[in-house]
């Protein structure tokens, strides 16, 4: 019998399709919740080719659900890499020129240590014993890999939403590790109305009865209808109400007159209702829980005196911020805000406010502008490195329109 896609998922967690490295007892990783975690296991992916001086890697950090597939098909569900659009050979994030690196965050569902990996004192799934985990956490953790690969340098940090934390936080905690950023729809702190959302998310999950008190793994069974719930509420951030509107208005699904029910009359009802049941056979509702509250407790500014320009004073990486005029979730003043401490913090940087309807998902969709914003720092920045051009560069045609932009989000 064909293993089913739930059984695929739970396998993930501890049998990865991807590169893994193991970390024992005597590298533990010293974490935000004052305890130690070890053994660690950390999944990631890598494309293209590292260059002899190991100056040409590019950390890509994932966002929210995402995982360390951004350029490969996804062992569960089979789409593309959920960056496939920038990662590639030819493309902005150029594999014939870059060795790009992703790995699933602590805390994920996808290989690397996480509340449905096994622990191994107990013999069982990790649950709600695994400590909380932060975006420091995850960095140090990737910090840890990088140094497992031998690399003392990244060329640069590069991911937005979640995966733009992760930028700010390797460019505060790592300032000589990184020589370029590129903190993508993000915010240097998770708001009171981000963090009221996950808490919405949150308790959908915890009050579904299959929970469990997280134990669900144990006995089989899985919270899907509060997941599935809790995607839906988060999928509604990640778009504008332009775009909601334009897709969807007030349209009614397969009918040409309301049931006067509570059926999903309306197409943006049954759009939702799809992205919550097929979310529920790639993730963990545990890990869900994990990765809400380490956005949830991210302030960056807190660390240095509530002083935001005291995270970057000094750097010498630099940088390039980019927002989405319709991002509501993590808004233009939020970049702003990013920008204006590095400015006063000395740092080189760049900033681009993209007009799209298509909200916080954008960076995740074929937006031309962002494309080339993304092409052209990257390229500028090489150039500083002093890495060789590819041959024919200037002449080269962008691949990244090759197939049809993809409507995944895997935010």
């Amino acid at each position: 019998m064909a293993e089913t896609t739930k059984a695929a998922s739970q396998r993930e967690a501890d049998e990865p399709h991807s590169l893994v490295v193991r970390f024992g007892p005597d590298q533990p990783l010293a974490m935000d919740a004052g305890v130690s975690l070890a053994p660690l296991t950390i999944a990631y992916q890598t494309y293209g080719t590292l260059n002899e001086d190991k100056s040409n890697a590019i950390l890509v950090c994932h966002a929210l659900t995402g995982d360390q597939h951004v350029a490969s098909d996804h062992p569960i569900t089979g789409k593309p890499g959920w960056w496939w659009i920038m990662v590639g050979p030819g493309r902005p994030i150029d594999t014939n020129r870059y060795f790009v690196i992703s790995s699933n965050v602590v805390g994920g569902c996808m290989g690397t240590t996480g509340p449905a990996s096994l622990n191994p004192a107990t013999g069982r799934a990790w649950g709600l014993d695994l400590p909380i985990v932060t975006i420091r956490d995850m960095v140090k953790a990737q910090a840890m890999l990088i140094d497992h690969l031998g690399i003392k340098t990244l060329f640069c940090v590069a991911g937005g939403s979640m995966g733009g934390m992760q930028v700010l936080q390797w460019a505060a905690s790592f300032p000589g590790r990184v020589f370029a950023a590129m903190p993508i729809a993000t915010a240097a702190k998770h708001s009171s109305q981000n963090i009221a959302f996950h808490e919405v998310g949150r308790q959908s999950i915890m009050a579904d009865p299959n929970w469990l008190a997280g134990r669900y793994l144990d006995q089989g069974t899985f919270p899907n209808k509060g997941l599935a719930v809790a995607r839906m509420a988060a999928h509604i951030t990640y778009l504008s109400d332009e775009a909601l509107q334009s897709k969807f208005g007030r349209k009614l699904q397969g009918r040409s007159a309301p049931t006067f029910s509570f059926d999903a009359d309306f197409q943006v009802e049954n759009y939702l209702r799809h992205q919550g049941a097929s979310f529920v056979d790639r993730f963990d509702a545990n890990s869900y829980l994990y990765v809400t509250r380490a956005c949830d407790y991210f302030d960056l500014a807190a660390d240095y005196g509530g002083s935001l320009a005291m995270a970057f004073k000094g750097t010498k990486t630099r940088f390039c911020v980019v927002s989405f005029q319709s991002d509501w979730l993590y808004t233009t003043a939020d970049s702003r805000a990013i920008v204006h401490a590095l400015n006063a913090g000395g740092a080189s940087v760049s900033f681009v406010d993209i007009e799209t309807d298509r909200g916080h998902d954008a960076f995740l969709l074929n937006e031309p502008e962002f494309i080339a914003t993304t092409r052209g720092f990257l390229d500028a920045a090489a150039r500083a490195r002093g890495l060789p051009p590819l041959a024919g560069e200037t002449d080269k045609q962008p691949a990244e329109a090759a197939k049809p932009a993809s409507e995944q989000t895997d935010n």
